[in-house]
Parts: C-alpha cells; sequence; structure tokens
C-alpha cells in the first residue's frame, strides 16, 4: 500500500491519543480536586478531537485504525497510579504525571514532523501541527499549575 507510512505514522498519533485520554481518566479518578477534574475532563477533549480527525484521515487513506495503547503509556498510567497511593494524591505529584504523560505525547508528534513529514500530505502535517500545539497548550497549564505551587 502506497499509504501505509502516512497510515502508521497517524496510528502513532491515534495510539498516544488514546494514551492521553486514558493518561487524564485516570487522573481524574485519582484527584478528588474539582478544578482538576474539569481541567482533566477538557484535556480529555482535546485529544478525543484530535483522535477523530486522525481516524478519518486513516479511514480516507483506506487504512485500518489503530485502536489500544502504547506500552509507554501503560508504564505511565502504572506509575501515576503508584505515585497517586504513595503520596496521598498530592496535587503537584499529579500534575507532575501529567506532564511527563504529555512530554511523551509531544515526543510522539516530533518524531511524526520529523520523521515522516516526507509521507504526509500539506493538510496532514498541518493538521498534525495544531494538534500538537493544542496537546502543548494543555501541557504549558498543567506545568503553571504546578509551578504556582511550588511558588505558594
Amino acid at each position: 500500500m502506497e499509504n501505509k507510512k502516512a497510515i502508521d505514522a497517524l496510528n502513532s498519533l491515534i495510539t498516544i491519543n488514546n494514551d492521553r485520554i486514558e493518561g487524564y481518566e485516570n487522573a481524574s479518578e485519582v484527584t478528588e480536586e474539582k478544578d482538576l477534574k474539569t481541567l482533566f475532563a477538557k484535556f480529555i477533549a482535546t485529544s478525543q478531537k484530535c483522535k477523530q480527525e486522525l481516524i478519518r484521515e486513516v479511514e480516507t487513506m483506506g487504512g485500518e485504525i489503530a485502536d489500544g495503547t502504547k506500552v509507554t503509556g501503560k508504564f505511565f498510567r502504572a506509575w501515576m497510579d503508584v505515585k497517586a497511593a504513595i503520596t496521598g494524591k498530592d496535587r503537584k505529584a499529579i500534575l507532575n504525571s501529567c506532564d511527563n504523560g504529555d512530554d511523551k505525547a509531544i515526543e510522539t508528534y516530533n518524531d511524526v514532523i520529523e520523521d515522516e513529514t516526507e509521507h504526509l500530505n500539506t493538510e496532514q502535517k498541518n493538521m498534525i501541527i495544531a494538534h500538537k500545539s493544542l496537546i502543548k497548550s494543555d501541557q504549558d497549564h498543567v506545568k503553571s499549575l504546578r509551578d504556582a505551587l511550588v511558588d505558594a
């Protein structure tokens, strides 16, 4: 299939968004703070939007949609479970875990942008860059909340 590399690249982004959705669902379950639950719901919606756009693109190309999560996502979720248990659901620890998870998502987007550009058309490249920007904005929000705790 001529589009296989593009489909594989887009599927890697679907998978990392699955990780991110699952990670923020987990974070929402771990915290008891309403503001974080609301924020995490917004971040889940970000990844659901990105995922749906990626799915439409893969379907348009005639590819099979990836499901499930990456191993790195499983490690992120397991680490968050352990960290939350140890820290008594500490706000800073939860925000640090979310920041680490978003680092993995952005790293995956960067890998696709850097390594798979020749396999993607202009619309796909623009979509991926826009998705990365949305996730980076979410991460910046997490960092500002976490850093405010350090300064408090």
